[in-house]
C-alpha cells in the first residue's frame, strides 16, 4: 500500500516536469492531435527563434566572401524575406518534432515522462527548461517555458534543418541583399 502511495505522488510531481510535456508530444504526433501538439508546442515562437538560425547558416554557407559591414547588411535587409523562411520554417517544424519523437512512439507516456533523463539532459532554471539530447546520433536542443502545469516548447537548435533551409533560401537572400545593397548605393551615387 505504501508503495502505491509513494507512487502515486512520484507520478503527480513528474507531471509537473517538462519531461511530462515532452511525452505528450510524443504520444499527440503519433496520434496527428494537433491540439495537445498547439499546447505543448508554441509554433510562432519557435519559428521567431529559428529563422536566425537559418540567416545564420545562409550567411556562412553564401556569404564567405562577403565584407563583414555587407554581411551586417545584409542581416538587417533580409527581414522583408522572413516570412518566406518562416513560412517554410513553419511547415518542416513539425514534421522536425515528429522525425525525433518518432523512435519513442510504441513507449507510453508514462514510460517516456519517467525515462526520459535516460536520453535527455534537462535543466530547469525558474520558469524556463533547457532540454538537450545525450545521444549524439539524435542532436536535439529545445526550450522551453512553464505554461500553467505544463511546459510549452519555444526554441528549437537544429543544424540539420538550418541547413536544409539555408540551401533553399540562402543565396536568394545575400543575393537579394546585395543586389538591394549595390542598388542603394547606385541611387546615391546619382543622387
Amino acid at each position: 500500500f505504501a508503495a502505491a502511495v509513494v507512487g502515486y505522488f512520484y507520478w503527480q510531481n513528474v507531471k509537473f516536469q517538462p519531461s511530462y510535456s515532452l511525452a505528450l508530444l510524443v504520444d499527440a504526433a503519433k496520434r496527428n492531435d494537433q491540439k495537445t501538439i498547439d499546447q505543448v508546442l508554441d509554433t510562432d515562437a519557435v519559428i521567431d527563434d529559428f529563422v536566425p538560425q537559418v540567416t545564420e547558416k545562409a550567411i556562412e554557407l553564401y556569404g564567405r566572401n562577403t565584407a563583414s559591414a555587407d554581411i551586417l547588411k545584409i542581416q538587417q535587409q533580409a527581414a522583408p524575406y522572413l516570412p518566406e523562411i518562416k513560412s517554410a520554417a513553419r511547415e518542416q517544424v513539425p514534421a522536425l518534432i515528429r522525425e525525433k519523437t518518432k523512435p519513442f512512439e510504441s513507449f507510453p507516456v508514462w514510460a517516456i515522462a519517467i525515462g526520459a533523463g535516460q536520453y535527455l539532459e534537462i535543466r530547469v532554471e525558474g520558469e524556463k527548461a533547457f532540454v538537450k539530447s545525450k545521444m549524439s546520433d539524435r542532436p536535439l536542443e529545445l526550450t522551453m517555458r512553464r505554461k500553467g502545469d505544463l511546459w510549452q516548447i519555444i526554441a528549437v537548435k537544429d543544424e540539420v534543418l538550418a541547413r536544409r533551409l539555408a540551401e533553399r533560401f540562402g543565396q536568394e537572400l545575400i543575393n537579394r541583399a546585395k543586389n538591394k545593397t549595390l542598388d542603394k548605393i547606385d541611387k546615391d551615387v546619382v543622387n
